[in-house]
């Protein structure tokens, strides 16, 4: 596993944020660092996206800052120029991910079927997005799907949350979860960064409770 999947890994909990305005970027990065998750998924669909990765690798260099919803080779190059870790995208797009690979820059794709899977374990690829999780079957067909294919780990995101943290967390084939319900919108949008610190918190301690049981 590359070191940025060992990381997540550590983590268990990766922050999906969609910003509207950069001027949010370094408060929200502050709130996450703060709140013990040192990470985030900045998703492509905004225009602000680039910028607040930018902002937020500038603020926090140590901190694990990836691009998500990545759709084109244009965004892989702008968001690493932006100083983006690792890049996501929503399916498995060979074009993309064979260009991460050539530039070896880590990259987690959506597979939610077997012959996607396939594709990505032919590629040598260690770890890849499931994607929407809760709308695909969850962890019921992680487990069903990773059973021919052992060497591979999934990072569900869509669907998790607080209240079904633990059962994805459970599963030995998952390294971590990407969720948005620390970083909400709105939270955002109304400068609530205390919130969304002590809602980080409250996530990074309910892996520690899940991984301790």
């Amino acid at each position: 596993m590359s070191t940025v999947a060992e990381k997540i890994a550590e983590l268990g909990v990766v922050p999906v944020v969609v910003l509207e305005d950069a001027k949010d970027a370094a408060p929200l990065a502050k709130a996450l660092v703060e709140g013990g998750l040192p990470c985030a998924e900045v998703t492509f669909r905004t225009a602000a996206a680039e910028e607040s990765i930018k902002l937020m690798t500038a603020e926090y260099p140590d901190m694990f800052v990836g691009a998500g919803t990545v759709l084109t080779i244009d965004q892989v190059d702008r968001a690493v120029a932006a100083g983006a870790k690792f890049i996501v995208s929503p399916g498995f797009d060979p074009e993309i991910v064979d260009y991460c690979l050539e530039k070896e820059i880590p990259v987690f794709p959506g597979c939610i079927t077997p012959s996607e899977v396939a594709q990505a374990v032919k590629r040598g690829l260690k770890v890849v997005k499931f994607f929407p999780a809760e709308q695909f079957g969850g962890v019921a067909t992680i487990k069903a799907m990773a059973a021919p294919y052992v060497g591979l780990k999934f990072m569900p995101t869509g669907g998790v949350n607080a209240k079904n943290l633990e059962s994805y967390l459970g599963c030995d084939k998952i390294i971590a979860c990407g969720g948005s319900w620390m970083v909400k919108g709105d939270l955002v949008k109304a400068g609530k960064f205390d919130e969304i610190k002590d809602l980080t918190a409250e996530a990074v301690k309910l892996v520690a409770e899940i991984r301790n049981k």
